[in-house]
């Protein structure tokens, strides 16, 4: 309990001076207060406008007009746009952040536009790259395309009018290349071109005039968006901003009277622990989207195993269940592992759906433990409501009631029999070893032997942390 004492000095009878002392009890206003004077941030509620919340997750870093972006956002439904280059078929969680950002806006009631760049793949974008992609033929890139598709359609609702999808393939392939330079191509400055960071870095390595020329390119998809579906905002990483800004630019250069657009970009997100880009497991391969390549436990155990300076940051931009201020107040429980099962549910969830989360969940926490298996630690997550018993599919291993009758199994022999010990003699080791466990109780008798009397029809065998078999027996 903290106590806070204001002197307040005010003007008495007589040209006095009164002086009294408030005293307030209250836990939530201290913190606000120190949230606020301390850290210069105010603590983020529920009442939060839609800006506000961007703000709050940390998916601002730079925009053209901030107090404009906020006024459109608040007074009408702005038709946004965020672009994906279909290099591969999948997208990555590094992909995830403008994503996360794009779901946002749609539930705050604003129509997110999806350009898939069917187009701009074929050339390869040089922003945050020193070296050219590789070329993909115009088939693949219409494969990836569709996959993305698929994918994306998990984060946002592109039905009803509520998004619209599109490929800039579309009005690229038929359009002249003297037609384009002349009435696009004559409004860059190659000066300003050759400003842009994504440009300078690439300069002393060699930068083709393919590559070049994707500002132009990606201009021109905001001006005909904004043309044919009133588009007026682009998002994007911040490596994204001279190209972004090109956009703005040409609208308002092509426009006969004056016309409003603006674009705002998201910070890149670094792993501490890495120094590598957000996205990336610890062997520095790419977290995907597609079960293929990437399991859902895996998926999920990407996020079980963030880095615990990270675990806020991350419930703030990836758990959007989740509100600002929970997120705070779950890394401040005590409990962090707690806090990192809830992301990585919340996480797995949007990517994989309800289920699959609880799943991957309940896996986890059989094969490692449970981080808080009574539910002390307070949260809104539907995690709350997945039991440990869950039924979920687990190596398991049957045995006929016959082997357990008389003298029953040997625990050594029962070891080796579920695949978890190459002989009896290391079976006996683990034992020994105290790393053994029949439904969470140690085993420490290298005697002890499992009959029809002790033994139940289910049960999890475990050697080690991440070693077990449901063992069932008919």
């Amino acid at each position: 309990m903290h106590i806070i004492t204001a002197i307040i000095t005010a003007p008495g009878p007589g040209g006095g001076k009164i002086r009294c002392s408030i005293k307030r009890v209250c836990y939530s206003v201290v913190r606000q207060a120190t949230d606020f004077f301390l850290t210069g941030k105010k603590k983020a509620g529920r009442s939060m406008n839609i800006y506000q919340e961007l703000k709050a997750r940390g998916f601002i870093y730079q925009e053209t007009d901030s107090a404009a972006i906020e006024k459109n956002l608040n007074t009408g439904n702005v038709t946004f746009y965020v672009g994906f280059d279909p290099t591969g078929n999948s997208l990555h969680v590094g992909h995830l952040l403008p994503v996360m950002a794009m779901r946002l806006l749609q539930k705050a009631g604003h129509i997110p536009v999806v350009l898939v760049g069917g187009a701009t793949a074929q050339i390869g974008d040089p922003s945050g790259r020193s070296t050219a992609r590789n070329m993909l033929s115009k088939e693949m890139v219409a494969e990836n395309a569709e996959c993305l598709r698929q994918q994306l359609a998990r984060f946002i609702t592109l039905e009803n009018g509520k998004a619209h999808f599109v490929n800039n393939n579309d009005w690229f392939k038929d359009l002249q290349l003297l037609d384009f330079l002349r009435d696009i191509g004559s409004r860059f400055s190659v000066n300003r071109m050759l400003a842009q960071e994504s440009v300078k870095q690439r300069l002393e390595n060699g930068l083709s005039y393919l590559e070049f020329s994707y500002s132009l390119l990606q201009g021109y998809d905001f001006y005909h968006l904004n043309k044919t579906l009133n588009c007026t905002m682009e998002l994007g990483g911040q490596d994204q901003w001279g190209n972004m800004v090109a956009g703005t630019e040409l609208i308002r250069r092509m426009s006969d009277e004056r016309c409003e657009v603006h674009c705002l970009t998201i910070p890149l997100l670094m792993n501490p622990a890495t120094g590598q880009k957000f996205g990336k497991s610890i062997g520095g391969a790419s977290v995907w989207l597609d079960v293929e390549r990437t399991s859902v436990f895996d998926y999920y155990q990407f996020w079980r195993n963030s880095d615990d300076g990270m675990v806020e940051e991350l419930l703030c931009k990836f758990a959007l269940d989740i509100p600002v201020e929970e997120a705070h107040e779950l890394v401040q429980s005590g409990n962090i592992n707690r806090a990192k099962e809830i992301l990585a549910y919340e996480a797995t969830k949007l990517a994989h759906g309800e289920a699959e989360a609880a799943k991957a969940y309940v896996q986890a926490g059989i094969k490692f433990g449970f981080a808080d298996p009574e539910n002390k630690v307070a949260t809104t997550s539907s995690i709350r409501n997945v039991s440990a018993d869950s039924a979920v599919e687990l190596p398991t291993v049957n045995f006929t009631a016959d082997r357990f009758e008389g003298e029953g199994m040997w625990i050594a022999q029962l070891i080796v029999e579920c695949g978890l010990a190459k002989s009896t003699s290391d079976a006996r080791r683990l034992v020994q070893g105290n790393a053994v466990s029949i439904d969470g109780e140690k085993i420490t008798d290298v005697k002890y032997t499992l009959t029809s009397a002790n033994v139940k029809a289910k049960f999890l065998l475990k050697t080690g942390k991440k070693n077990f078999k449901q063992v069932v027996i008919a």
